[in-house]
């Protein structure tokens, strides 16, 4: 039995910004500076509060007599209590014979072309770890895009136009990219676990290592992007924003609609039509926070019954790492344009270079991701490289074809022209994406 140590680092990531942020709208209060005071609690409470009813809804309290639990997270208080449960089953494991135990198979990655399924054994206390490992991974990605991300754009605004760090500040900055990349860490692993749910998936140091400086990087530069761009064209930030938002927010309602598909039952039986459609919407809701900061690993489709896209859409990833590469550099270049005696005192073409060459960087850590340390690469039905070709193929393909009007060119019948396809079989996907609101 694996120690809680996820489970540890979500709840102290947690518990250090929020404190971080109290103390700082503290000191905004101090200052008098009431604007930042309200914008800095609004970033904190909120996803504190989304963070409790998610844990609710996953371990089901509300059809439960636990009066104390619901209490403690009414004073939001039950990540705290959730770890110390955790760790609690961790220390009593071993100590009491479980009463029955539950068999799982799972298969393992393929050697030589053969693959072997193994049977293993999952007694009550280790499942119990499981859901609080499974509660506190979905809950990281909530507190992470739906409020350490606001939060450091925010903070980082304030830095630009006082033209200074406080250590408060500054600690607070600190402590939110680090969530903002956790949550995102977990995005990649809960990503890859439920796409091959039916595999015994095991990730390396080397791979955890190779997505955090990918996320950084990206999340970074993006941050820094939005807050450069923000600072000189105060009226255009809001609809940039806006827009990016809505249009990965609709996407999937709209695939949704055009597959003219019945509305998904299966979520979680105890809900009504009302209660699926709101957790629709936050899902779809957490899903283009996520997508306005960086990838979000995993594609949803409404119209399927496991609520993801199961394949590996090379396609759409090189799709959308170039649009965002393209919209970071026009951002740039209009910050450089637009910028004001404000920003004498730095070196502007050094500071776009920059920005671009982090962004680069996070691409190229990202290829190593997938084409070396993926800890599922075996069952990729094509490599990342030969993906990105083919879409660069595609890309110069359609130039050619624009370019000679007169020429018309149709697909062969029975030529596929989709993503990947699927990989992987079935899994009770569905109740893993649902924890995710």
């Amino acid at each position: 039995m694996r120690l809680p140590s996820s489970v540890l680092v979500s709840v102290s990531l947690f518990t250090a910004e929020t404190t971080a942020a109290l103390y700082l709208s503290s000191t905004y209060r101090s200052a008098g500076d009431q604007i930042w005071q309200c914008f800095t609690l609004l970033f904190t409470l909120v996803p504190s509060v989304l963070v409790q009813l998610t844990l609710i809804f996953i371990h089901r309290d509300l059809s439960r007599d636990r009066p104390l639990v619901l209490l403690l997270h009414i004073l939001q208080l039950g990540p705290i209590i959730r770890c110390l449960d955790a760790f609690c089953i961790y220390g009593s494991a071993g100590k009491v014979e479980e009463p029955y135990v539950t068999i799982t198979r799972k298969k393992q990655m393929p050697r030589e072309g053969q693959t072997e399924e193994v049977e293993q054994e999952v007694g009550q206390a280790e499942g119990k770890l499981v859901t609080h490992r499974a509660a506190f991974a979905r809950t990281s990605v909530i507190q992470a895009f739906l409020g350490s991300a606001p939060q450091l754009t925010l903070q980082l605004y304030i830095c630009v136009l006082q033209k200074g760090v406080s250590i408060g500040r500054g600690t607070l900055m600190v402590i939110s990219l680090l969530s903002i990349v956790y949550g995102a860490l977990r995005c990649n692993i809960l990503a890859i676990k439920i796409r091959y749910d039916d595999y015994e998936v095991s990730v390396r140091p080397l791979a955890y290592l190779c997505v955090f400086l990918w996320r950084g990087f990206e999340i970074a530069t993006r941050v820094a992007v939005l807050v450069l761009f923000s600072s000189v064209l105060k009226v255009w930030v809001l609809p940039v924003v806006s827009a990016n938002f809505v249009l990965f927010f609709l996407h999937p309602w709209v695939l949704f609609w055009s597959s003219h598909s019945p509305f998904p039952e299966n979520i979680e039986k105890t809900l009504t039509r009302v209660g699926t459609t709101i957790v629709l919407c936050m899902l779809t809701f957490l899903y283009a926070g996520i997508n306005v900061f960086c990838w979000s690993a995993v594609q949803l489709r409404l119209d399927d019954p496991d609520l993801i896209d199961k394949g590996q859409a090379w396609r759409r990833l090189a799709v959308y790492y170039s649009l965002r590469f393209v919209e970071n550099m026009g951002l740039i270049l209009m910050w450089y344009v637009h910028r004001t005696e404000f920003y004498q005192w730095v070196d502007a073409p050094v500071l776009e270079l920059s920005l671009l060459l982090g962004y680069a960087i996070a691409v190229l850590f990202m290829l190593l991701f997938y084409q070396f340390c993926h800890p599922c690469r075996q069952l990729f039905s094509s490599s990342p490289a030969q993906g990105f070709w083919e879409y660069c193929g595609s890309l110069c393909l359609l130039r050619g074809t624009l370019s000679q009007p007169g020429s018309m060119r149709t697909k062969p019948p029975g030529e596929d022209t989709g993503d990947d396809p699927p990989c992987v079989t079935k899994g009770d996907i569905g109740q893993s994406l649902c924890g995710a609101v």
